[in-house]
């Protein structure tokens, strides 16, 4: 039987020309996926795909729909987290057994469901990636892993659990109740269009708060903004530096981040779709 993937937009919107060519890859490629993007997707409200109450709306029918098998969200940008706490509150017993995927933004949900042992989060490409240089081969990535294909999660996932987030996202998360327990976790961080100094003030606080972890592996850092002088360190450094400061192992690299390269990163011990 064909397993169906609810398609929302949390955040900002996409584009319908973007959502055919996902779709005409999926039909193509991986018959036994049967994508079905809200209209919500492509509604625009200021910055936002909808007013606040219009995505969560969309969101809780992808959620809550019994006849899907998996929320996949499709885009970042901002506005995932003004949707807490009600996107967790409106779920129904039908939500706990899905699989929901993104990265960005998206880790407001997907931190926010994991912390409360919500389906199965999942740091992986996103439909508005196939805009992107390659972009097609990282919704690929996705849908295989969706149709049962392992072989596009990051390679350092292994014996302990692990999570993904850009950083900040996972900054933003911290302190607030919708942060998961990483105790014990291999955490992976990437991070986009930051200056090094403002990685620098995110790792500062990042640290401080997450000294039980396995260990921290950086992703990509991509397209950081000239400063007006040099920082000093790369975000190599930055990352082993503030991880030396609190204790944490720096484990080196991680193929997590804005680019056609991103891998995907299941919460907790990787496992393949639907928890099998």
């Amino acid at each position: 039987m064909p397993r169906r993937i609810a398609i929302c937009a949390p955040a900002t919107p996409i584009t319908r020309d973007h959502a055919e060519a996902v779709t005409a890859l999926a039909a193509m490629e991986f018959p036994a996926l049967v994508l079905a993007f809200h209209d919500q997707c492509f509604r625009a409200e200021g910055h936002f795909a909808g007013a606040d109450a219009v995505r969560l709306s969309a969101f809780l029918d992808c959620a809550n729909d019994p006849a899907s098998d998996a929320v996949w969200f499709a885009k970042g940008g901002y506005g995932s987290n003004r949707l807490l706490p009600g996107a967790l509150d409106g779920l129904s017993g039908a939500a706990r057994a899905k699989t929901y995927l993104g990265y960005s933004d998206g880790g407001f949900l997907l931190g926010a469901l994991y912390a409360r042992g919500i389906g199965q989060a999942v740091h992986a490409p996103m439909p508005t990636d196939i805009r992107r240089a390659g972009g097609a081969e990282a919704v690929r990535r996705t849908l295989a892993w969706l149709a049962g294909d392992t072989g596009g999660i990051e390679p350092h996932c292994g014996a302990e659990p692990t999570a993904a987030f850009n950083l900040t996202t996972l900054a933003m998360l911290l302190g607030t109740p919708h942060m998961p327990d990483l105790t014990g976790h291999v955490l992976m961080v990437e991070e986009v269009c930051e200056h090094l100094y403002a990685i620098d003030r995110l790792f500062f606080h990042a640290a401080a708060l997450l000294p039980r972890l396995a260990g921290l592996r950086l992703g990509l850092v991509s397209e950081v903004p000239a400063n007006d002088r040099p920082f000093g360190a790369d975000a190599e450094e930055i990352a082993a530096y503030w991880c030396a400061r609190a204790g944490i192992p720096y484990l080196g690299r991680a193929a997590i981040g804005h680019s056609a390269t991103n891998r995907i990163v299941p919460f907790g011990l990787a496992r393949s779709p639907g928890g099998a």
